[in-house]
């Protein structure tokens, strides 16, 4: 497997992903119009054309064979075109000594802090293909591209996870609130700030603080959870350093994490090697390896040892980054625990 750059030409791979992909990815909708104008920009941001706020960068992962089995992205800044919502999750305290009440109150603020911050997005892989270190790459492949061009991102980068909904897309934290504001769907809702229709978020959405004690039991007990499929990806992030600092969606509450750019484990300990071609062992440690380009990114997990200065790989793994022996890569073992083994060998 490889992680590349969109094109044009993968558009009917997308449309077929985004119509598998169900309720809460509001960044890969399935509008064909839509996702074309967004591969539009992708193609722009690869070829360095567009500025931080308009950078998309969409990659597509791809089998031997050339067929796309799923899509991951950074944006380059959010909230520079279009205001940047979620709620921050506070605190409300009522007292009186007379009474001898003392109420502490979850409350929701309606917040723009996170505008500017660069943010994963669009993650999906094909249900068929989430085995071995087919999801971690798809996830991961993303911090060797920052690191390689930190200058096109922000000091931090977010991710937005997918709230609690059940198996018909019925969101509780949407019934309990968003519902008596837009009266729609969540799913219609999710679609519409997919496809860049976000004003209605601001000329609905209630400006004052939310006392959460308003909303029904089973909406407050999904604030800054995720969906249970959202769980792997979650600790994969965290892993990575990302944590939970009080900001949720505001449609079904779903956490929104964070980390300093430069503090991401796969951005900090990758290092730019000298590609060698040889014979890896069995049991060596898994890498994330990036070809150091831009327009022409190709970025593949294998197993992978370095001698001297050296990035020691097979022959297959270089024809997949389209490299040969000398060739500059910058790589990173693919987890903390591939880093541990790589240090007892």
């Amino acid at each position: 497997m490889i992680v590349r750059p969109v094109r044009s030409a993968d558009l009917p791979a997308l449309m077929e992903l985004a119509l598998s992909t169900g309720a809460g990815l509001t960044t890969l909708p399935a509008n064909e119009a839509r996702l074309a104008h967004r591969v539009g920009w992708a193609e722009k941001a690869f070829s360095g054309e567009a500025g931080r706020a308009d950078a998309d960068y969409l990659f597509v992962m791809e089998n031997d064979d050339g067929k796309v089995v799923g899509i991951s992205a950074i944006a380059g800044a959010v909230g520079k075109r279009e205001p940047w919502y979620n709620y921050r999750v506070g605190l409300t305290v009522s007292a009186s000594q007379e009474l001898n009440i003392h109420r502490e109150i979850p409350t929701l603020f309606l917040a723009n802090d996170l505008t500017g911050n660069s943010e994963l997005c669009s993650l999906f892989l094909q249900a068929g293909q989430r085995s071995g270190v087919n999801g971690r790459l798809l996830s991961k492949a993303r911090f060797l591209f920052i690191a390689e061009f930190a200058e096109l991102f922000g000091d931090k980068v977010i991710a937005e996870m997918r709230g609690m909904s059940d198996a018909n897309g019925r969101s509780p934290f949407w019934e309990s609130l968003g519902r008596h504001f837009f009266k729609m769907e969540f799913s219609q809702a999710d679609y519409l700030t997919g496809v860049g229709n976000k004003a209605f978020i601001a000329e609905l959405m209630p400006k004052f603080p939310l006392y959460s004690c308003f909303l029904s039991e089973e909406a407050r007990a999904t604030i800054g959870r995720v969906h249970p499929d959202t769980e792997p990806a979650l600790a994969m992030l965290k892993g990575e350093g990302f944590s939970y600092q009080g900001y949720v969606d505001i449609f079904d509450a779903g956490p929104a994490i964070e980390c300093e750019t430069r503090k991401i484990r796969a951005v900090q300990d990758s290092q730019v090697l000298i590609l060698a071609i040889g014979t890896v062992a069995d049991d060596a440690a898994t890498y994330l390896i990036h070809n150091r380009k831009l327009a022409d990114c190709r970025i593949t997990a294998a197993p992978a040892r370095i001698a001297s200065g050296t990035l020691v790989v097979d022959a297959l793994t270089a024809k997949r980054l389209q490299l040969r022996a000398g060739d500059q890569v910058r790589a990173v073992p693919i987890s903390a625990r591939a880093a541990a083994t790589q240090e007892r060998n």
